[in-house]
């Protein structure tokens, strides 16, 4: 198969052959998603590397469910004048989950007061990683920094936190099934953030939408719990909090483009930006003609594809976790909805969800966490 062979099949099957190849069973993922290079050999796709974590993952919380008879919180273990400083250290994660994701924080109020606290911990983490390449202190940020950060968190999951937020997740980490593998790829998509400004097709572009946010879904699971009557594999759970990941991303670059644009990146696949008969200057000059409406069209109807996926994992979760994924789904999915209200245009107008559909999203949110798998 020649480059131009590959990269027209490429850009024809993306539409629908991640979200579909979630559900195919990983025999269908490697058949899809192995192709040759230009040496003759095997080369792995984003697909099925990614695959590869969601199957690590769900087999971890498999051997806790095994060991432990159902996935619980392990006993605390507190070393004297310990407690009231790990507390101090859960209740700030709490207000800056409040400050920063209000309606996120709003919908874990439901939880376990355990599971609520470990989802701040791991929120807080998330934020501070993405502040080192999105923050004020950006562009003092070099793949050292992030070598440094990535130390940092190896220590806290060997119980060496740095400091007052890292301990929280440092404790969160010994009693949830939480493991390391997907914050460690959420900082390897802050690398690609210094070094890539553009991606060549979407394979490219599902990779990093997997580093910087599919790896939220896989960190959280294990804390937000399967509900007990849930028939589904634990791989589909993860499949699914995968996809709202990759969904909720690919709709921050379809919002973000006029943004981006301005910061010289474009977080677009660049082989279909080229069928479309699109080129980066029409990105730069910030041009909504109907070749782009038309290319916009086709990168939400994938968005919304993901979305779908990830509908089907949400009720596989323990009920009193359910409010805030929903919300979150809800409300994103929402932000799609917008940029088709403003005629394409993401160059110049943010789409955002107002503040009267975000109250009426919440009970919807709260009405579909209590149905049953």
């Amino acid at each position: 198969m020649n480059k131009k062979q590959k990269r027209v099949n490429h850009s024809h099957s993306t539409e629908l052959k991640y979200p579909i190849l979630c559900q195919g069973g990983y025999g269908s993922v490697i058949a899809a998603s192995m192709v040759a290079n230009p040496a003759g050999e095997m080369a792995v796709s984003a697909e099925e590397k990614v695959y590869n974590v969601v199957l690590k993952q769900a087999a971890l919380v498999k051997r806790q469910l095994r060991t432990a008879g159902e996935l619980d919180v392990k006993p605390d273990i507190v070393l004297p004048g310990t407690l009231s400083l790990l507390n101090e250290a859960y209740d700030r994660c709490g207000e800056v989950c409040a400050e920063y994701a209000k309606t996120f924080s709003l919908g874990t109020m439901l939880m376990t007061p355990e599971r609520q606290k470990a989802i701040w911990a791991i929120y807080v983490w998330c934020r501070r990683t993405d502040e080192l390449v999105d923050g004020p202190n950006a562009s003092h940020i070099t793949p050292s920094a992030l070598d440094r950060w990535e130390a940092r968190l190896e220590d806290l999951f060997q119980g060496r936190p740095f400091d007052m937020l890292d301990a929280a997740l440092a404790d969160t980490v010994t009693k949830f099934p939480v493991d390391i593998q997907p914050f460690k790829d959420m900082i390897e998509g802050m690398r690609m953030d210094l070094r890539k400004s553009k991606y060549k097709n979407f394979d490219e572009l599902y990779l990093y939408c997997y580093y910087v946010a599919g790896t939220v879904g896989l960190m959280s699971v294990p804390v937000m719990g399967v509900a007990p009557d849930s028939q589904a594999s634990t791989e589909s759970v993860y499949n699914a909090a995968l996809a709202l990941g990759i969904a909720n991303q690919l709709t921050n670059i379809l919002r973000d483009v006029g943004e981006d644009a301005r910061r010289g990146r474009i977080y677009l696949p660049q082989d279909e930006l080229a069928q479309a008969g699109l080129s980066d200057e029409d990105i730069f000059a910030g041009r909504v003609t109907d070749k782009w409406r038309n290319f916009m069209k086709n990168q939400i109807k994938r968005a919304r594809l993901f979305f779908d996926e990830a509908e089907k994992g949400v009720l596989e979760l323990n009920k009193a976790s359910r409010w805030p994924v929903w919300a979150s789904l809800l409300l994103y999915r929402q932000i799609l909805d917008e940029i088709e209200a403003n005629d394409y245009n993401n160059f110049t107008k943010r789409a955002y969800v107002s503040k009267a559909k975000k109250l009426l999203a919440l009970p919807m949110a709260y009405a579909r966490s209590l149905l049953s798998p």
